[in-house]
């Protein structure tokens, strides 16, 4: 006959394979070989050139981040509306791709960081003088890029009532806006000061700068010690000069308030 365990043996037997099981997870420090997802589609900030290579600022970033960490690297590109499904799919053990912190997104996935504060602002036509600001966007025509949350930050958080037009990326945003499709387009600063520069100057900034940013390096749940790591690797290159020298390398000419460049106030690895 089969005798079974007491009710506190097998509660014990359960909290021990939890236990094993949790620690059973390699962590971004455990590796010498990491994959990072950067963007393919923001000039300046993560582009995918023809030949395959990545460029931009957070590519640079995030090639910071591994050579301090003396890790081999492989970039990979991650779309906006991809960004949590990678690290949650064990496809990228990092997230460097305009990754704004926020409550919910913290739900899902770890930050670090943020590596970078910046703001929402506005791309124009260089004829549009009738919006300054983000109040000037209601009744306006504005892009909604999947994946991106600034759209509707303009509505909820700012009670502007824009008229939202769905598009596939900011390229076709651009074009939409090139094509009097759109009246302005709303997100990152970083992403709009690339925007305008590829387009050759023909785009203006407003230098409107609102809603806060912090853009942070996504990783995957319960990795605090590499979160931890790349703190203080995110530190050092704010302390050595490096995060402005690339802020100034790929934004220096376009228009962007870059202002006083210091180390971010972390969220914390939790």
């Amino acid at each position: 006959m089969k005798r079974l365990l007491p009710a506190a043996a097998l509660a014990l037997i359960a909290l021990l394979t939890a236990s094993c099981g949790m620690g059973s997870a390699e962590g971004v420090v455990d590796k010498d070989r990491i994959v990072i997802g950067v963007r393919p589609d923001l000039p300046s900030v993560g582009f995918r050139n023809p030949d395959g290579s990545f460029e931009g600022y957070d590519v640079d970033v995030a090639g910071y981040i591994a050579g301090k960490l003396g890790k081999e690297v492989e970039l990979i590109p991650v779309l906006a509306a991809d960004r949590e499904r990678v690290l949650l799919q064990d496809r990228a053990d990092l997230v460097v791709a305009t990754y704004t912190i926020s409550q919910d997104r913290k739900a899902r996935v770890l930050f670090a960081g943020p590596y970078h504060i910046s703001y929402q602002d506005i791309l124009v036509r260089p004829g549009e003088t009738g919006i300054r600001n983000v109040r000037d966007l209601k009744g306006r025509r504005i892009c909604e890029v999947q994946g991106s949350n600034a759209a509707a930050r303009v509505l909820e958080e700012r009670k502007v009532a824009a008229r939202v037009l769905p598009f596939k990326d900011y390229k076709a945003c651009l074009a939409g806006l090139k094509a009097d499709q759109v009246d302005a387009i709303t997100t990152n600063d970083v992403i709009l000061a690339g925007l305008a520069k590829q387009d050759g100057g023909g785009m203006r900034l407003v230098n409107a700068q609102f809603n806060e940013q912090r853009t942070g390096v996504g990783m995957r749940k319960g990795d605090v010690e590499s979160c931890e790591e790349v703190n203080r690797v995110i530190t050092g290159m704010y302390q050595d000069g490096t995060a402005e020298k690339l802020l100034r390398k790929w934004f220096g000419s376009t228009g962007l308030k870059i202002g006083t460049v210091a180390v971010p106030e972390f969220e914390g690895c939790s």
